[in-house]
């Protein structure tokens, strides 16, 4: 019984290529560092954009209001893997190539920097009674109504989102994987289910849900931290 045991374990322990393992999941670790940076920031711009350009905001503009809000509300609505393949022909030109961890990163972005834009947008819209008011009564500029007061004031919900927004994009690596664009997904589908290796399958998994787990109980301690300000 022990030796059979022992023998499985050896058997599956030389599956495993260790090596590859620690590639993939730096691959995972640099797209969604990117990514998350980059969609966090245009996110916030288009989520801003959007609120001061609305009907009695800011600076209201219903031209660029409905612009920003149709492009969004067309990019959201794509399935994610098939903006992956629309959007071959500009990866190839951002980044040079269609496959590996690089290519991965101008899809991510452009398929959730407006889904975190409208997160954003819904927000301040939601929570900026009172806010617009004093900062006028207090002579503040639109620039500081916007950046000293509605900003830190929803830092809380905007980092939830935020983190939300970033364990999306862990679940979407591993969707780019599947076409040859890097990390765990393509280790689990390339080495795990093509080549029947369920053991990398499942490493790939687990690695994939800590890093999930990891990012949202960071995420939830600095929102914490924000709503204690």
């Amino acid at each position: 019984m022990q030796t059979t045991f022992f023998s499985n374990f050896l058997y599956l322990w030389n599956k495993i290529n260790f090596f590859t393992i620690l590639n993939s999941t730096y691959d995972t670790l640099y797209i969604t560092f990117i990514s998350s940076f980059l969609v966090g920031f245009l996110g916030l711009l288009i989520g801003i954009t959007l609120f001061i350009t609305d009907k009695k905001s800011l600076y209201p503009s219903q031209t660029i209001y409905k612009f920003i809000n149709a492009t969004s509300n067309i990019i959201k609505s794509i399935p994610f893997i098939i903006l992956i393949i629309i959007m071959l022909p500009i990866t190839k030109f951002l980044v040079g190539t269609i496959l590996g961890k690089n290519a991965a990163i101008p899809p991510l972005i452009i398929g959730l920097a407006p889904y975190y834009g409208n997160l954003v947008y819904n927000i301040l819209k939601n929570n900026h009674k009172g806010i617009i008011e004093l900062g006028r009564s207090l002579g503040a500029s639109n620039y500081q109504i916007i950046f000293k007061l509605l900003i830190p004031e929803n830092a809380p919900l905007l980092i939830s989102s935020l983190t939300t927004i970033i364990i999306t994009i862990i679940g979407f690596t591993a969707t780019a994987g599947i076409i040859g664009a890097g990390g765990l997904g393509n280790l689990a589908f390339i080495e795990g289910f093509q080549r029947n290796n369920n053991i990398i399958t499942i490493i790939a998994t687990f690695i994939i849900l800590f890093f999930v787990f990891v990012i949202q109980l960071i995420g939830d301690k600095i929102s914490n931290k924000f709503n204690k300000v």
